[in-house]
């Protein structure tokens, strides 16, 4: 049995995704795409926030967003929906897109770049103008 080194599998991994790049994030968001935040709570502390990105470590990533799983997330409805997986830069972003496509989430794709490229384009506040992120805050004023 051959085995892939890391380098291997993040070359299969990315051949199955069609990755944007941070420029691409306004119109994606704009579409219905969702941002899922990947990092750890302590890589976010130390880095910085995605305000309007849905935050969910990447250790339940699979269970939240696999609309048939018992643990998902309610938002995560269908395998359609377009979800783009962010890291701090662009790494485990696409080994977790690629794993959520193995659960038939056609869609799902990362990041290039991860949350340093979307720092360094300006742009670490376009998640939370998401016109699912403003019905999601509006939904809690009412609570």
């Amino acid at each position: 049995m051959s085995h892939l080194n890391i380098d291997g599998m993040l070359a299969q991994a990315r051949q199955g995704l069609q990755r944007i790049y941070a420029y691409e994030l306004p119109q994606a968001l704009a579409r219905g795409a969702i941002l899922v935040d990947i990092r750890p709570q302590a890589q976010r502390l130390k880095e910085g926030t995605l305000p309007g990105a849905l935050v969910i470590e990447r250790n339940v990533l699979e269970w939240r967003l696999d609309p048939t799983s018992a643990a998902r997330l309610a938002l995560a409805t269908d395998h359609d929906m377009e979800w783009i997986i962010v890291c701090s830069e662009g790494y485990t972003s696409s080994l977790a897109a690629a794993s959520l496509q193995q659960l038939g989430l056609r869609r799902a794709t990362d990041l290039v770049g991860g949350y340093q490229a979307v720092k360094a384009a300006g742009l670490l506040t376009v998640a939370a103008s998401a016109p699912h992120f403003a019905r999601e805050v509006r939904t809690l004023a009412w609570l």
